[in-house]
């Protein structure tokens, strides 16, 4: 093996580390969030040449070139292989315009890719290593599930969930509380944004350095690595024989780590014509690209695209640094970024809940296309950007919109909109029945800390 790609921290006061030591930290000593020194390019040659790999290949390639010093190669294609063994349909809407549904994995969410890819490598190196760990993460909605069955059974791991109780589904929060084992789930009379914050909190405080912590939130590099996958999956399973082709991605946002995942995609060398980033009415995103000023919104607002309720993205530090900016971890700005640049890559957009519902029932009527709201926020998003947008706004541009759960976990939204539910996935399936489990805490470090103390 050659010389390890090495990973900087966004604060820039914390030792660059390797993958290996970057994943199992989580977040970096300083609170910032670690990024690649280099980004590794992909000639437009191998782009081509996916057009007929399966999922699994196209992975080996993209999150090899990352790791190719850091693990072997034949053991991370046997990880690969088994993390990745479902389908990721795209479906065929109008013209060259897809929905890509990243909701066919074991808990039914876009998180599945990169939870099960990241829990495969935390256990290959704890195996390699010996120790154990405490995976510390918050959720908004499907965060936890796709982390706790992605985590789940592994003796060297423990998971802690935190999520607030009134801003998750019913099967949202049942895919999480109904594991055990090794899985312990706490919810918060609070926002997504103040779980977020005790775990962040958790990380810096050298009180709980004996339990080893770690974050399986899209903070963790290992989190955002394997997201940058499914880019290059669906340019090159649509892309035409034109070597000028090019693709637009509308991306649901919340967190803001599958964002990162399609930037880093995009210097990679993946020929994207633009990112939609769409959000919910939580626009501190969307205003900062039109004004050039940021805000937190604090507290979050509550939209029936639950996972997206986020006031203060973490993954803008990441981004920030990308464009030549600097922003730390309680979203105080530096630097501005290259805003020229930014805005180049990026159309930023925020949906309401009002237009968010009329899409699901628009999508469906026109389309037989069934959204649930985070998928109908991107959908809407890319009809916004191509209303405004006269050059891309053509039936040969190829567009495609990330739908990032299944309708399934949204049935109350569903059947009120287009009165009927939405077919279970087999990964869904008996849920109900299942018995549930999870402790209540106050929205209180102390006794947060306390509680883990006290636990582990």
């Amino acid at each position: 093996m050659g010389k390890p790609l090495l990973f900087y921290s966004t604060g820039k006061q914390s030792p660059s580390l390797t993958f290996g030591e970057a994943l199992l930290k989580g977040q970096a000593p300083d609170r910032g969030l670690y990024m690649p020194e280099e980004i590794p390019v992909i000639s437009p040659e191998i782009i081509r040449e996916m057009k007929d790999m399966p999922y699994h290949k196209i992975a080996n390639i993209v999150i090899g070139s990352f790791l190719k010093d850091a693990i072997d190669a034949d053991r991370l294609s046997t990880l690969i292989n088994d993390a990745y063994n479902y389908e990721v349909p795209l479906e065929h809407v109008c013209d060259r315009k897809y929905v890509m549904r990243l909701d066919q994995g074991p808990t039914a969410s876009f998180k599945d890719f990169a939870g099960r890819m990241m829990g495969r490598l935390m256990n290959h190196y704890l195996s390699e290593r010996g120790g154990k760990l405490v995976i510390l993460t918050a959720t908004s909605g499907d965060t936890g599930s796709a982390v706790a069955n992605a985590f789940y059974g592994f003796d060297m791991i423990k998971v802690v969930v935190l999520f607030p109780v009134k801003e998750v589904t019913a099967r949202q929060r049942k895919q999480m509380t109904t594991l055990g084992k090794n899985v312990q789930i706490i919810g918060l009379d609070a926002k997504f944004d103040d779980c977020q914050a005790l775990v962040k909190e958790a990380f810096s405080d050298p009180d709980l350095d004996y339990l080893n912590l770690s974050s399986a939130n899209s903070i963790n590099i290992g989190r955002l690595i394997p997201q940058i996958v499914y880019y290059f999956y669906a340019f090159a399973r649509l892309c035409n024989d034109s070597t000028n082709d090019d693709i637009v991605f509308s991306v649901p946002s919340g967190n803001f780590g599958d964002m990162m995942g399609g930037i880093l995609a995009l210097k990679m060398g993946l020929p994207v014509k633009k990112f939609v980033i769409a959000t919910n009415e939580n626009d501190e995103f969307p205003t900062f690209v039109d004004l050039g000023k940021y805000e937190k919104i604090e507290p979050s607002k509550n939209c029936i695209s639950s996972a997206m309720n986020v006031g203060h993205p973490s993954n803008l530090a990441r981004l920030f640094a990308l464009y030549g900016g600097n922003m730390d971890e309680k979203g105080q700005v530096h630097k501005m970024p290259d805003m020229v640049k930014l805005r180049q890559d990026i159309f930023a957009v925020s949906i309401t809940d009002t237009e968010t519902k009329q899409t699901i029932k628009a999508a469906w009527d026109k389309y037989k296309l069934l959204l649930e709201p985070h998928g109908a926020v991107g959908w809407r998003g890319l009809e916004h950007f191509l209303d405004k947008t006269p050059e891309a706004n053509r039936p040969e541009q190829l567009s495609v919109s990330l739908e990032t759960a299944h309708p399934a976990k949204f049935p109350e939204q569903i059947r009120d909109i287009l009165n009927f539910d939405p077919e279970l996935p087999p990964s869904l399936q008996g849920l109900e029945e299942r018995e549930e489990s999870y402790d209540l805490l106050n929205n209180n470090y102390s006794d947060f800390k306390n509680y883990l103390k006290g636990k582990y």
